[in-house]
């Protein structure tokens, strides 16, 4: 194993994490739910807000591993704050001369992948990471590359607030102008919960609503329609063949065409109608106010406009199955289930198809 890189300004960099007063502290829910959505996004069982100061790394937070702390030798992350700009990756640690015969390679927690964006300073400082790991070898997707970035700002911004708390206290105690950096403390807050509230409902790849965020707003779309007994429908929409896709063209041509496919449901549909990606190749539309012949000009107006846009690569089509709110449904879950399973019959008759619910 070669020995750890030291950045040029190591003594400025260790002063400058020193000063958040951030070390050896307990753990805090804001740092705890950035790397939750770290492990969820990425789909990797270890997140890690890693600090590195003299002689160690430090966990402010962490998913997976018991260990607080381990020797800055044996950190992957010493490696990563060397390039302050740029998403550090290990895609096999095993096979990489750096790492090799690192402890935490060749024992627990057995790593393979890495992957580590510097937590930087305003000043330009890089603390440490926020890092994602598995014990299988692996690549990082550009959606997945570029929310780690999106959540290690975040990072960044909770250290910077939390510093701006303890100056605040301290001038409390010289100075009578407190109220109005408090009102500007509690704004910064509001905006990071909110923040925070807004991607845990949003698909890091298309900018639409997600699984979750689909979910709350079909309830909601739901629930009024049973309360008032107003129209609502629901449209589920599958890429025809996206595996082979992915097989012949690779994840990366794969995310592009999920993008662009969520660009265009967004411009064929009504400024009121409601679309997201719940997950894979499948995409959701809600639809109130929508009986069943007008969800079907919908779907069918959607399945032309995919098979007539220019894509890369190939042809795309979708298959789409229709399902309108009915007296006898108790659930959201009955409307999604009824949708689904007129995808599926969509998809046996040959895809490139709109399918209504019985």
């Amino acid at each position: 194993m070669n020995s750890v890189p030291i950045p040029e300004n190591d003594a400025d960099r260790i002063r400058k994490l020193q000063a958040y007063s951030i070390l050896d502290t307990l753990p805090e829910q804001d740092y705890d739910d950035i790397t939750r959505l770290a492990s969820l996004i990425c789909e990797s069982p270890i997140s890690l807000i890693s600090l590195v100061d003299e002689h160690r790394q430090w966990f402010k937070s962490r998913v997976g591993p018991d260990a607080q702390e381990t020797p800055r030798e044996h950190a992957f992350c010493a490696h990563s704050i060397m390039t302050p700009d740029d998403v550090f990756i290990v895609n096999d640690a095993s096979k990489d001369a750096r790492f090799e015969q690192n402890p935490l390679v060749t024992g627990e927690p057995d790593i393979r992948f890495y992957a580590g964006v510097p937590l930087v300073a305003p000043s330009g400082e890089a603390l440490g990471t926020l890092c994602v790991i598995d014990r299988q070898p692996r690549e990082l997707t550009l959606a997945q590359a570029d929310a780690l970035r999106l959540l290690s700002r975040l990072v960044v911004s909770q250290l910077e607030m939390r510093h701006d708390i303890e100056n605040i206290e301290q001038s409390l105690l010289d100075q009578g102008d407190h109220v109005a950096r408090l009102e500007d403390y509690k704004r910064k807050m509001d905006e990071s919960h909110a923040n925070l509230r807004v991607q845990s409902v949003t698909d890091v790849l298309t900018g639409l609503l997600n699984r979750r965020g689909l979910r709350t707003r079909l309830a909601e779309e739901f629930d009024r329609a049973k309360r008032e007994q107003s129209l609502f429908s629901l449209l589920v929409i599958d890429v025809d063949e996206f595996k082979s896709f992915n097989d012949t063209y690779g994840h990366q041509a794969g995310d592009k065409i999920l993008e662009m496919l969520g660009a265009l449901l967004k411009d064929v549909t009504r400024v009121y109608d409601s679309v997201g990606r719940f997950g894979g190749e499948e995409f959701v539309v809600l639809l109130p106010g929508s009986d069943t012949q007008g969800a079907r000009v919908i779907a069918e107006r959607t399945r032309r406009a995919v098979q007539r846009h220019a894509w890369p690569n190939r042809n795309v089509t979708v298959s789409i199955g229709i399902a309108t709110y009915a007296d006898n449904m108790e659930s959201a879950a009955d409307l999604f289930e009824a949708a689904d399973s007129a995808l599926y019959k969509a998809k046996e008759n040959g895809r490139n198809r709109c399918e209504s619910a019985a």
